[in-house]
């Protein structure tokens, strides 16, 4: 069974609660990990949350939002086992997924609307791992 973890920083809080209000119309289930309100946060704490938590199944997936979205993908990517994706748009989330088999989605608030934001986690957690020749490259890391 498919499991989803969510968390954000202060930056990135309210478009988690856009995502998590998504989430739910979809009926897609979902953890969410902090934090719960916008009070200033260290954004590691909450990717290291997350990836603890997508790490230990292979079916588990995690959504992380901070302002840029790169501070959350370096600390989850800290993780062994961890492939997070910082993506930009919708051709780089299904490649996330396509050809890198990414188990985390970072994204940054400051940097997409929310439309797109929406779209781009949709389309993560409904494209699948081509395998083949990705899978020797994923091993390799």
């Amino acid at each position: 069974m498919i499991k989803i973890f969510i968390s954000s920083d202060h930056a990135g809080y309210r478009l988690k609660e856009q995502i998590k209000l998504h989430l739910s119309k979809k009926k897609i289930s979902f953890k969410d990990m902090g934090p719960y309100n916008d009070d200033r946060v260290d954004y590691p704490d909450f990717a290291h949350k997350v990836a603890k938590k997508v790490k230990t199944n292979k079916n588990n997936f995690g959504i992380l939002v901070c302002g840029s979205g790169m501070g959350m993908n370096i600390a989850a990517n800290r993780h062994k086992n961890i492939r997070a994706a910082q993506c930009f748009n919708l051709k780089s989330t299904k490649l996330s997924r396509l050809h890198n088999d990414a188990n985390i989605i970072t994204l940054g608030s400051r940097l997409l609307n929310k439309k797109l934001a929406l779209t781009c986690v949709i389309a993560f957690l409904n494209t699948k791992f081509e395998g083949g020749r990705h899978l020797k490259r994923i091993n390799k890391i």
